[in-house]
């Protein structure tokens, strides 16, 4: 293991869906025993709304970040408990609300503190969110200057030929129609989200947020994490970790810029840690969110790295096998 410099990353919303975590609860009494952590750290039943939203809410801001961040948390004791040895990471990093669960891996938030700390982000989202999102087929300088021109602005670089933009709604509309002239074979794709998240339209949000950020306890993280806003690794202090994290909210997420520094630093191998996209219904047949974004950034760049899932329960058992070795 000596010979391996290892990233674990964590996905974003998105990656959520109806009956995430329920085969890790069958089958691993670890992973039961942290979703019964966040029901009591949040006051309902994390188990029953991820398992089963009954009521349908899994896809609404203040539900998905807790749902998610339990869940990549579950995955990742899981995996630690497979494994049977320690595996320690140089880096950490997550999408969005995914940087909160990189900073609980990182033993610089605690779990609880965090499941709290994204209900409430994830209520001002929800709740001061406007407009929407568009995924452009643009890198970000070409998607910079389309978006100013209709008072949106880059919201998250996924991939260097793919930026999301964030703006209201008719100013996403005369953004769409232009790309439809001027690049007709880049399509604007919407996004299913409460608000055109990391962009200006987050300040007030921010704004009081920043109450809770700074009423939040942060100790030195264990490992270096990245931060969306710098795309470089968090300062120890825990007032410069509460500083980047309000500036995220309406920031870009740098995605590409994190894994510029990854390279840098000469990552070997990923692990990504919960949630889970594609049309299936069930755990099993879901594949990880962010594979796909980082296989294509680093194969862009001329970088090898090995890519491990641990977001259902074969997946971990894969996962865990491979660095037991």
């Amino acid at each position: 293991m000596s010979e391996r410099r290892i990233m674990f990353v964590f996905p974003g919303q998105g990656s959520q869906y109806r009956g995430i975590g329920s085969d890790i609860c069958a089958e691993f009494p670890l992973a039961r025993d942290t979703y019964a952590e966040a029901s009591e750290a949040l006051g309902y039943d994390m188990a029953r709304l991820s398992f089963e939203d009954p009521a349908g809410e899994i896809g609404l801001t203040r539900y998905t970040q807790p749902v998610l961040l339990t869940h990549g948390i579950a995955c990742l004791r899981v995996f630690r408990q497979l494994v049977g040895k320690p595996v320690v990471p140089v880096l950490a990093a997550g999408h969005s609300l995914g940087e909160y669960t990189a900073l609980v891996a990182a033993g610089s938030l605690g779990f609880a503190d965090a499941l709290r700390l994204v209900r409430r982000r994830g209520e001002l989202m929800g709740e001061h969110g406007e407009g929407g999102m568009l995924a452009l087929g643009l890198d970000v300088a070409a998607a910079r200057a389309v978006a100013d021109r209709h008072y949106c602005q880059v919201a998250s670089i996924n991939l260097p030929e793919q930026t999301v933009v964030g703006g209201r709604e008719a100013d996403l509309e005369a953004l769409a129609a232009e790309m439809a002239e001027t690049h007709p074979r880049k399509r604007a794709v919407r996004l299913a989200t409460e608000g055109a998240f990391h962009t200006y339209l987050m300040v007030e949000a921010a704004r009081r947020f920043r109450e809770t950020l700074d009423a939040t306890d942060f100790a030195a993280p264990a490992m270096g994490v990245l931060s969306n806003y710098t795309a470089s690794v968090h300062d120890a202090g825990a007032g410069a970790i509460r500083t980047r994290l309000f500036f995220q909210l309406f920031n870009p997420v740098d995605w590409v810029g994190c894994l510029a520094t990854a390279m840098e630093q000469g990552i070997t191998h990923l692990v990504e840690f919960g949630g889970g996209i594609g049309s299936g219904e069930g755990p099993a047949d879901k594949r990880p969110n962010l594979e796909s974004i980082v296989r294509k950034t680093l194969k862009g760049a001329g970088y090898e790295a090995q890519y491990a899932a641990a977001i259902n329960s074969a997946t971990l058992r894969a996962a865990a096998e491979q660095f037991a070795g």
